[in-house]
């Protein structure tokens, strides 16, 4: 529901400035030609990164991990607008952004495994639940 609301958030930053001082500290335009520009292009990334890894984690379909090529490339992309020294969006070096994504990834799959654990333990006893409540239904009558 929010994620409307974190796309304009860049429309907050000047769109003259290269450099915005806010509660949080002072945001820098980096290789871009304002904060503004910045704030869109972070923003845009860090939403597609946010929504995929959220897609990876609920899925509980076999072919989930599938939604790691995707969450690669948008981490690979944002791992490129965070590097302040490049000239050109997307076309910052693959094998300099993996010591940032590779331990991410590393991390989603972990969580995916402990939440499929869990769930399986929440399958067994909602299990037990219906047929002890199947049990006592057909006792009754």
């Amino acid at each position: 529901m929010t994620t409307p609301f974190l796309f304009y958030i860049y429309k907050f930053a000047p769109s003259e400035a290269t450099e915005w001082k806010t509660i949080f500290g002072t945001i820098h335009s980096g290789g871009f030609g304002s904060v503004q520009m910045y704030m869109h292009a972070l923003f845009t990334k860090i939403i597609f990164v946010m929504l995929t890894g959220i897609w990876f984690l609920t899925s509980q379909n076999w072919w989930k991990y599938a939604i790691l090529v995707p969450l690669t490339l948008f981490l690979f992309q944002l791992s490129g607008v965070v590097n302040a020294k490049m000239e050109y969006i997307d076309e910052f070096d693959f094998w300099y952004s993996l010591p940032v994504v590779l331990p991410i990834l590393f991390f989603l799959i972990y969580i995916s495994y402990i939440i499929s654990k869990k769930r399986t333990g929440y399958d067994d006893l909602k299990d037990d639940v219906d047929r002890e409540i199947k049990k006592i239904l057909s006792d009754d009558l």
